[in-house]
């Protein structure tokens, strides 16, 4: 993008650039200023970009529908195709669990228990030593890929040993083949060639939760699977989770658990990089839960994982001065909002003392704010703290201008994230 004094957005601009995709920030900022709520004609999608503008969208559910938002144009227009391989090959399509209420409401209720503040904190030791052990593999190497050796493997671990599922069999590497799958069907980037890929690792996915669910109607276990078939409300219709809505909870559960916490914690250890002396700064402050969570805040907010998400406008409405077309598409642009000045006076400098450290959209807002936010931050803060704890001079072992984010509009996570560093002395 031009320099931000000069006049930046024609109209033509689209975030499927690549160039904006690795480093949308200064279109974000140009947004901001130009042309708060942009119709990205590459995407066909209007982009909200400033914070109070994203807080109306989100804080309205009946106007702003999320289940429009992810359904009407699931799969980049090719979701005939996709389901129809899904129903032939994996068990059956089925739809995320991006709903509106009455039955969102259901729903959360039925799900939300999977993330109390008691059970993710009695989770801290573990996920403090499958931190502390992926460290030691390659603290004496003195470098390692913080989403391949770190993040991915943390995240991949924790989700699969809660949910249930043997992570020996499945590892790294498949969850993370399931999750670009996945994300590709929200992502708006994938082509045909790729959607038929796509269909066909999540027909794998679904064959593999399928076969947990049924083992676990059998026989229940101490894990998240069989807490889901088990669950029951006491005063609805339908008390229970139907069969799909089982394989659509683990599987929201699986993903969601694994590629966004992976790319916070890449985020976390990137910031850990590219700020000289931070982690020296921090260390004296390492075991203080407060200021550590509170860095974790900003620096999600500073770099989140997830940069947009989607909403049909169900009525001709008006956003940030834009009149925006009944059925039109949407998305919040969270990252975006997090550097909004009016919202985070000089909102691009990291400050853990910000008075309104914890406001930002970073795991959204409203009735569809994530509803594992106590683990993710959990297992980010626990990342930076051991990372922090057992090297010094974390640096990157490439230039910034190498970094690469994988092809989606919903996400921004890193591809790679080649790191240096020593071991710290006891």
């Amino acid at each position: 993008m031009p320099d931000t004094a000069e006049a930046r957005i024609t109209g033509n601009e689209t975030r499927l650039d690549p160039a904006i995709r690795n480093d949308p920030f200064p279109f974000y900022a140009a947004l901001r200023e130009e042309k708060p709520v942009y119709y990205d004609p590459g995407l066909d999608v209007f982009l909200v970009t400033r914070y109070d503008d994203a807080k109306q969208v989100l804080g309205d559910s009946d106007t702003f529908s999320l289940e429009h938002g992810y359904q009407d144009r699931y799969a980049n227009g090719h979701v005939e195709e996709l389901a129809a391989i899904i129903d032939r090959e994996g068990g059956g399509f089925i739809r995320d669990l991006a709903i509106d209420p009455p039955a969102h409401t259901r729903l959360r209720r039925l799900t939300e228990k999977a993330f109390t503040a008691h059970r993710v904190k009695d989770l801290e030791p573990r996920i403090r030593q499958i931190v502390a052990d992926l460290i030691e593999q390659v603290a004496d190497k003195g470098q390692c890929d913080g989403i391949l050796d770190i993040g991915g493997p943390l995240t991949a671990h924790l989700i699969c040993e809660q949910l249930g599922l043997d992570f020996s069999k499945i590892g790294t590497a498949k969850i993370a083949w399931w999750t670009n799958a996945i994300l590709a069907q929200i992502g708006r980037m994938q082509t045909h060639e790729e959607m038929i890929v796509n269909a066909r690792t999540i027909c794998d996915l679904q064959n593999t939760i399928i076969g947990e669910i049924r083992e676990r109607q059998e026989n229940p276990r101490e894990d998240m699977i069989s807490d889901l078939v088990t669950a029951q409300l006491a005063d609805e219709e339908n008390p229970k989770l139907a069969f799909t809505e089982l394989v659509a909870t683990v599987r929201a559960f699986l993903i969601a658990g694994n590629d966004t916490t992976a790319a916070g914690i890449a985020n976390v250890l990137h910031v850990l990089a590219t700020h000289e002396g931070l982690a020296e700064k921090l260390y004296p402050q390492v075991g203080d839960d407060r200021v550590m969570s509170r860095f974790v805040e900003e620096v999600l907010r500073l770099r989140p994982p997830v940069h947009g998400l989607f909403r049909t406008a169900m009525k001709d409405v008006e956003v940030g001065g834009t009149m925006i077309p009944a059925m039109s598409q949407i998305c919040v642009m969270y990252a975006s909002a997090n550097y909004d000045e009016n919202r985070f006076p000089d909102a691009e400098r990291l400050d853990i003392d910000r008075p309104n450290v914890g406001a930002n959209l970073t795991f959204g807002s409203g009735i569809h704010k994530c509803v594992g936010i106590a683990l993710a931050r959990m297992e980010v803060k626990v990342a930076a703290q051991e990372f922090i704890r057992r090297l010094t001079d974390i640096r990157l072992a490439v230039p910034e201008s190498e970094l690469t984010y994988l092809p989606t509009l919903a996400t921004q996570t890193l591809e790679r994230l080649p790191l240096t560093f020593r071991r710290r002395e006891a």
